[in-house]
């Protein structure tokens, strides 16, 4: 079974190319259209955009951090239509040395996310946190986004 082939994975590659900037990587997990609630971490609104759209905002945030690390398990799957529903925990840690605040911020709670069909292959074509809580230095976000424009890290396609 090839990543794609396996629901579970594809969250799985998700996560790990994120962590790794590898850009390719996350959108080939995404489906054209995507939709995203992060509202119970950030406010606002769930958000529609393409796949593309998704990845450059992903762009302006994640290359601010020195490391980000997301861990899942166990990965359920339900059969809903044409579509899988997936629900798995995530905790997901964030890294900025020497941010005033603390360096760390955590964030813990459970991914739900719609996987589609697209050409044989299983895309995420939907995507909701529910946040269970979060840790240290929650003002990590502001200044990794600023970082991430000025002078991001570097991509680590190797360990996607």
């Amino acid at each position: 079974m090839t990543g794609h082939d396996d629901p579970a994975a594809v969250l799985t590659r998700l996560l790990h190319a994120i962590d790794a900037l590898h850009w390719p990587g996350v959108r080939d997990c995404l489906a054209d259209q995507v939709e995203t609630d992060y509202t119970e971490l950030f406010g606002g609104e769930v958000q529609r955009v393409s796949g593309d759209e998704l990845v450059a905002a992903w762009q302006g945030l994640l290359p601010g951090f020195d490391a980000t690390q997301h861990m899942t398990g166990p990965v359920l799957t339900k059969p809903d239509g044409g579509d899988l529903l997936l629900s798995t925990h995530v905790r997901g840690y964030h890294r900025l040395a020497g941010a005033e605040g603390g360096e760390l911020w955590g964030v813990h709670g459970h991914y739900q996310a719609r996987l589609t069909r697209l050409d044989g292959d299983w895309r995420i074509s939907e995507l909701a946190l529910r946040l269970f809580y979060q840790e240290g230095n929650t003002g990590l976000p502001e200044l990794a986004g600023k970082r991430a424009a000025s002078s991001p890290r570097t991509p680590r396609p190797e360990i996607a």
